[in-house]
């Protein structure tokens, strides 16, 4: 059973007044067998410090136990998990960075790669946040759906509407099943209410103000926080930005199509340039289009590529890790083998348990699903900017919410953000989960925030502290504004320092 400590640097620091209408949250923690719940005051009075338990990988772990709505703060409650690893050199520590690092529960991504905020703890002790939903390992909140969310492929490979109407009855099913697990706590899934907890966490760690690091899906929450609490903003980074600042989800589906498309044409650059790429000199472009030609494509007994299949595995493989992937099944389709490609499209398999991210996805991005009419209206528009692949990327993008059951919501609009300080927002000119200009737009919208453009693709920063780069453009900027508020000059630009590589 682990220790529990207190920080004893939290005790002194006097919080911020509460938005008049925050509830007045508790944090519980296990010491020993007992469970410990400390109440906090809405006033400007000393925040309570959190409990914490050591939790094994460096970590010392609490929870927050918040309203599922924080508009009513005396409804049903629910709990949030927090995970704390402390800083290097305690006597050198210049505050506490909160973190969310996007795709599932951040905890355990940790546990898993501690170098993902490592080398922040010279700096920092890092506290991480996880979302509504989700948690650390075998934790009380985090939701199990019965049903695992199916893959969004299937019904880009079977395009009628009997197909789409099979998969919105399975992802119907998969929504239930996490309405039924999730309980009460079911109806407090959207960003805003995690905005709402990350100011908790704020208020519990004694903090006056946010220093935050937001990462993909994490990102989301920071941008529900600069609209919510300007004024507790101190340094914020957000990386691999989805874009909840534009309401056209037409405009959202364009922006991304396009991506798609663009990257085609930048694997294709990387591919001829690459010693080893197993085009050779060929276009990859151009071997696209004698395939398409000649399709369905042969991909064993029995099974074959369409040329929607086509444009399906392409798509799939045009994020920057699966180039060399990508290069080998064109060039084994080249000669007659479309094994690869039909690999790259899927779909994946997946079994239960499921979670809620889908779920929490659709209730912040899309709870208005097109019916099938206009699905198919939609990919005929994207069809005229994005004719190869990109097109692709509206059916990809609505079958994941199609079935879904109206929910808690908060839909994308223009947010109205008062004055905050400087935000540094990165973005990736190969991310294709988050495309660059939806990021950008997104970042329009945050008064003077300054974007830091790098040459890699999602999860940069992230990426380069797992392969042990540390030194690059790129983390050196974010750890100047995180530690000194130094931001970059205007128009600075990091190269790729990832790279694709061949051979893996």
């Amino acid at each position: 059973m682990g220790t529990v400590t207190r920080s004893t640097w939290t005790i002194a620091v006097t919080a911020l007044v509460l938005a008049a209408t925050a509830p007045t949250p508790s944090w519980s923690s296990t010491r020993g067998d007992r469970q410990v719940t400390v109440a906090a005051t809405s006033q400007a009075v000393p925040a309570p410090g959190l409990l914490w338990r050591d939790c094994g990988d460096r970590l010392q772990c609490s929870r927050l136990s918040v309203p599922v709505d924080w508009r009513r703060p005396r409804g049903p409650r629910t709990g949030v998990d927090v995970a704390r690893m402390p800083a290097q050199h305690p006597g050198r520590r210049i505050g506490t960075l909160v973190a969310n690092l996007g795709s599932g529960s951040s905890i355990q991504a940790v546990r898993a790669q501690p170098d993902l905020v490592g080398e922040l703890t010279r700096w920092f002790d890092v506290v991480i946040m996880d979302g509504r939903g989700l948690g650390d390992r075998g934790s009380p909140v985090l939701v199990g759906c019965a049903q695992a969310a199916p893959d969004p492929a299937r019904p880009q490979l079977a395009p009628g509407r009997a197909a789409w109407r099979r998969h919105a009855r399975d992802n119907a099913a998969y929504d239930r099943s996490c309405r039924t697990a999730a309980g009460t706590a079911f109806a407090g899934l959207t960003s805003r209410q995690s905005a709402h907890d990350l100011d908790a966490v704020r208020s519990a760690l004694g903090e006056p103000r946010l220093r935050y690091f937001g990462n993909s899906y994490g990102a989301v929450y920071g941008q529900a926080y600069l609209e919510l609490f300007p004024a507790r903003v101190h340094r914020m980074y957000l990386e691999g930005v989805p874009d909840h600042t534009e309401p056209d989800l037409g405009r959202r589906l364009l922006t991304r199509a396009v991506a798609v498309e663009r990257q085609f044409t930048r694997f294709r650059d990387w591919c001829t340039r690459t010693l080893g790429c197993p085009l050779g000199d060929q276009d990859a472009v151009e071997v696209f289009d004698r395939l398409r030609r000649r399709t369905p494509l042969s991909a064993g007994p029995g099974r074959g590529v369409s040329g929607r299949g086509l444009a399906v595995a392409v798509a799939a493989g045009l994020n920057q890790p699966k180039w060399p992937q990508l290069a080998r099944a064109l060039a084994q389709a080249r000669e007659g083998d479309a094994k690869g490609l039909a690999a790259l499209a899927g779909p994946e398999p997946v079994t239960p348990p499921g979670t809620v991210e889908r779920v929490t996805y659709c209730h912040d991005f899309l709870p208005d699903v097109p019916a099938y009419r206009q699905l198919t209206a939609i990919e005929a528009r994207l069809r005229q900017s994005a004719p190869r692949v990109g097109w692709t990327a509206g059916r990809q993008v609505i079958a994941q919410c199609a079935g879904v059951a109206p929910g808690p919501v908060w839909r994308p609009h223009v947010p109205v953000i008062g004055q905050v300080p400087p935000v540094l927002i990165g973005i990736g000119q190969l991310d294709l989960d988050t495309p660059a200009a939806g990021a950008a737009h997104a970042a329009g919208r945050v008064p003077g925030a300054a974007v830091l453009w790098h040459g890699d693709g999602h999860d940069a920063y992230l990426r380069q502290g797992t392969g042990r780069l540390r030194a690059t453009c790129l983390r050196t900027r974010v750890h100047d504004y995180l530690v000194n508020g130094m931001l970059p000059a205007p128009g600075t630009t990091c190269r790729g320092e990832l790279g694709a590589g061949m051979g893996r």
